[in-house]
Order: C-alpha cells, then structure tokens, then sequence
C-alpha cells in the first residue's frame, strides 16, 4: 500500500509505530547534520526527519528534493524535541528510514502557502496547485459539508432526488441561452437549462410530490462576484402545498445547515413585504445588520421640507433621510467626499443634504439659511436623531433616489464597520409583484418567471389591473444576499394561458413554446410550489467571502472564460460543418 496513515492524523499515541506516509513535499529545511522535510497531503502536515548520521546516503537523497515532490516514506513516529501545538501533528516527527519519489515536480509559479504570491489570474490558471493551498481546499471542504447536510435534511423529508435533463428547448423569458447545435437535427438547437423549472413542476403532475437536485444551471449573462456562467442550484419542489408550508419547511432547511456547519442557531425568520423593502431599504434584499432605516420628509403622504425656499426640496418628488448614528463628528472632507460619492453615475444624484445634531441639541445643516431651527428640530425628531447622530438626505425622483439611499446606507453601514460577516440575519421577503412593465418593448414581463401563480385575492385583477397584481412568491435574504427564491406555481390551465396572454404571447406562441406544461396540466396536475437556493452563494456566505468563485472547484474568470483549460475556444471546422454551422461573419 502507498501509505498507513494520512499526514494529519498521527499524535504521540502512534510513537513508537511503523508507518508509511505518502504526499507532497511543502519545505524543507537542511540544518547540517539533519534534514527535516514537511510533508502534506489533504488531512494536513507530517514533520520528517533525516539524520546524516544514522543514514548519510537517505539524508543526500532527502536533501535534493524540491517543492511539491510526490513522495513516500516509511520510517517510526517520534516525540518531537521543538513541539508546534498550532498543528495537530505538532509533538511528533518520523524518523524516516525509507524514502521514493514518486514523481518529481517542476518549481510551481507561486508559492503553495496560506498566504500566496500568486495573482488571482494565474492561480485560475495552474487552479490544480492553487486547491492544495488551505485556505482553498477549506472552502471545498465547506461546499462538501453544506452539500452533505442538505441531502440528509432533504431526505429525512421524504424528498427524492431526481435528476432532469441538461439539454432541453430554449425559451424566450429570462435571461440568455448558451445553445447548443443538434447534428442529428441540422438547424436546429438545444439550450442548456437556465432551471429545471417546467421539468420538476412535470414532476409534481407525474406524483413524485417531493423532487430536490442538487442541478448545475447555466446563463448566458454579464459576470460579477456572485455570478457565473454555470452554476449551482438546490432545486426543490412540493405538492398539495401553500406558501406557508414551504417557508416553514425551507426556513428550516437553512438554520440546519448554520446549526450543522456553523454552530450558530438562527431564530424564527423575519417577514417583510417586498413594497416595504423598497420603501425603507431601497431594495427587495435588505441588509438588516444595522439599522439607518429611510425617513421619508417628503413623499406623497408626508412633507416637512417644503416651502422654505429652497428649490431643490420643493421641486422633488421624494426627500429620504438616514440617520447615521454618532457620526457628527465627520469632518467637512469626509462630508464632501462623500457628497462625489453620491454624485458618481453609478448613483447619479445631483448632491448630498446633511444636518448634525450637536451636543447641545442644536442642529446645524448644509442648507442652514433656508431652514430655522424649529424646522431642522422638525427633521431630527422624524429622524429619532440625537447628539452626535449625523442625517444624510438625497431627494430627486422617487425610484432613483430610493435605490441611491439604498446604495448610500450600504455604503454608510461598510465605512461604520456594522456588516459583521459573522452575524447572521435572515428574513424572507414576500408579495413581490407579479409582472413589471418594459416601456421599450411595451409589454409585461414575468416579475419572477411566467409559471408563478398570482396571490389568491389579486386573481380578477390580472383582466382588470394586472400591474397592481402582487404574485405569490418569497425570496429568502441572508444579510443582504438574495440566497434563494420561490413561488406557489400555477396549476389550471386556463389560469396558466391567461398569464401567457398578458405577457403578450399569443395562442400558438404559448403552445409552441409551453404545449408540453399546459396538456399537462389537463391530466391532474395537483397544485404545487418551490424554491431554488443558489447553492454556491450559500457557500460563500457561510464562508465569509464575497465571491462564489472561492467555492468553485474550476470556476470562470470575469470574462466568462477557463484559463486553465482556455475554454471557450475555437472548434475546426469540420466539426462545425458537421453540426451545419458556417461562420461567415467571422
């Protein structure tokens, strides 16, 4: 056998036994007469030794060997003389009397360490060596974990795991496609699933009742920190459910996995309507870490602002503060710096109105010679601002300046260190709207996908009012992170042609694209609901990282591309013609 034991296990109750390790050489270092050599594989690092002179010619040998030489050894477990109790192979060395290369190595071009010299582009390159490092192999170790423990808690729930196909029929809702040609079918096409939404809803109509899969999705869409072009998804569906009985069941589900990976037990989530985290948050995934909830002075049902002269707040359709708390003692630079902040097109406000609250109670503001004080007392108490709390006010249009305050609290809540990557708030978010209204295109789109039932009381609104018909959906949102989303489903078919009517599909449109789901339907189709957790962003949320590409095994770089394997590339054109494509325009 190539080894007895791994190089993490072995403790100074192995001293005194034989045993044969195997593994990678991660340093060594050569003192004259003796030769240690730390030897690594998965489960950690074994100190070895080499005494020239017990063994001269095995101390030479050990001697030329460079970094991330495969090796085998045997030799007996020692108490060490300089004990390391930071590692768990710390009091004991092997005292080696047999040593084999098993494959030499050339130098790597970054150093296998914790702390690396390596930029990110070239670790994604050689991504092989950068996964022997710990800190990476620890984010996989957790992506095992989360996945392991979401099995088991899924099947204890009678859940069964089925697996649907990758290459299905593209569709025209969503995001894009990646396509891929048929050559047994010239000219025509499949699509790699974006969801297994129709599919685990076929499910449900064929009585599986409880469907999960761990299922690799795909997206053909503009990359960033928390995306990739293929990604990983826990896809659940129920029958002879409401939403109620999916948010007990799936709430249950995540403080599991916190309690099973983390040893952090998570209260009853909180419930928010998706209108009221637009008004105070700004966004439908509000971070509730910190507090610096909108104040509105102006709106359509309250205005303290008003009428003093100042133009800027008379002319504007909505005035929104926060209260920054214990921040009066910004300076006027940081203000102004923050005031370009603001200005910058990403946010596109025409500037920043602020007051503090002094230590006497007095408030003074930008905007002092429009305002007196009873006024700006007036804005500190709608505020529940006190001394030493600083408000922030932008006003403009309301949809813009909603998401810029939202922007600005985040921002705010960064520079105040109050996001703690390791406070956990969840809460779910519901009653989003059912459909959202493309002036270009003018037409309705599915707010979430076109498959989502209205809420029960909203369904005579979709003939008479369908932009005020909220449907019956929740997203799950962990300290800002839209972790996961669902819906109770429609299941009549009547109800489903409906909606396909009133995103502007016609009669045969629907049927050409969905003829599958609605004949379906007609045979029974029990109502039914689900919910789909972006699997790699619940990884790096537990792990504490920003970007999902930590979790990965070989993941894409921001161009969408594998530098490792320099995928995509070119196909021979042979092989194209095969499939019928010509590429004519390139």
């Amino acid at each position: 056998m190539y080894r007895t034991n791994t190089c993490g296990e072995l403790t100074l109750v192995n001293a005194g036994q034989t045993v044969t390790l195997a593994g990678w050489l991660q340093k060594s270092r050569d003192l004259g007469g003796l030769t240690f050599i730390d030897l690594r594989d998965r489960y950690g690092i074994t100190q070895l030794t080499f005494n020239m002179d017990v063994n001269a010619a095995l101390c030479e040998q050990a001697r030329k060997l460079g970094r991330e030489f495969v090796l085998q050894i045997t030799g007996t477990v020692c108490e060490r003389s300089s004990k390391n109790l930071k590692m768990p192979t710390g009091e004991i060395e092997i005292d080696v009397t047999d040593l084999k290369v098993l494959n030499a190595a050339n130098t790597p071009p970054f150093t296998i360490e914790d702390e690396t010299d390596g930029g990110d582009e070239l670790r994604m390159k050689y991504r092989y060596l950068d996964i022997r490092r710990n800190p990476v192999k620890e984010k996989l170790m957790l992506r095992h974990e989360m996945m392991k423990y979401t099995r088991s808690f899924m099947d204890a729930e009678n859940f069964v795991e089925v697996e649907t196909p990758v290459l299905i029929k593209s569709t025209p809702e969503g995001a894009r496609d990646f396509i891929v040609p048929s050559r047994l079918n010239p000219g025509q096409f499949y699509a790699l699933p974006q969801s297994p939404q129709t599919f685990k809803q076929l499910l449900m109509v064929a009585g599986m009742d409880r469907y999960f899969q761990m299922v690799k999705c795909f997206r053909d869409e503009d990359l960033r920190a928390d995306r990739q072009p293929e990604f990983t998804q826990i896809d659940c569906e129920m029958s002879f459910v409401e939403r109620e009985d999916i948010l007990n069941l799936f709430e249950n589900l995540v403080r599991h996995l916190f309690k099973k990976v983390k040893g952090v037990d998570i209260p009853t989530m909180m419930r928010m309507q998706y209108a009221d985290a637009i008004r105070y948050y700004g966004c439908d995934k509000p971070d509730l870490r910190f507090d610096m909830k909108f104040v509105e002075l102006k709106s359509a049902t309250n205005d303290i602002v008003s009428g003093a002269g100042f133009g800027v707040f008379d002319n504007a359709e909505l005035v929104l503060a926060i209260n920054a708390k214990n921040a009066a003692l910004y300076t006027r630079k940081q203000l102004d710096e923050l005031t370009e902040w603001v200005k910058d097109p990403r946010r596109g406000m025409s500037g920043l109105i602020y007051a503090r609250v002094e230590a006497d109670g007095t408030v003074k503001s930008s905007v002092d010679k429009f305002y007196d004080q009873e006024k700006l007392q007036a804005w500190a108490k709608a505020c529940d601002a006190s001394a030493g709390d600083l408000i922030l006010i932008l006003c403009g249009g309301t949809d813009k300046t909603r998401k810029a305050m939202g922007d600005l609290r985040l921002e705010m809540g960064n520079r105040f260190e109050l996001r703690d990557p390791n406070t956990y708030i969840c809460l779910w978010v519901l009653d989003f709207p059912l459909l959202e209204w493309n002036e270009d295109d003018k037409r309705w789109y599915a707010m979430h996908h076109p498959f989502t039932s209205p809420v029960p009381e909203h369904l005579d609104m979709l003939n008479t009012n369908p932009g005020a018909v909220n449907a019956n959906a929740y997203d799950m949102v962990i300290n800002g992170v839209e972790v996961g989303g669902g819906s109770i489903r429609i299941h009549d078919r009547t109800l489903q042609s409906k909606l396909f009517e009133v995103l502007g599909f016609t009669a045969d449109e629907a049927k050409e694209q969905f003829g599958f789901l609605l004949n379906a339907f007609e045979f029974g189709a029990p109502p039914h609901g689900g919910i789909a957790f972006g699997f790699d962003r619940l990884c790096s949320l537990f792990g504490g990282s920003e970007s999902i590409r930590d979790y990965i095994a070989f993941p894409k770089n921001n161009s969408g591309r594998d530098v490792m394997i320099d995928a995509p590339g070119p196909v021979a054109s042979k092989e194209l013609d095969i499939v019928g494509i010509k590429l004519n325009n390139i």
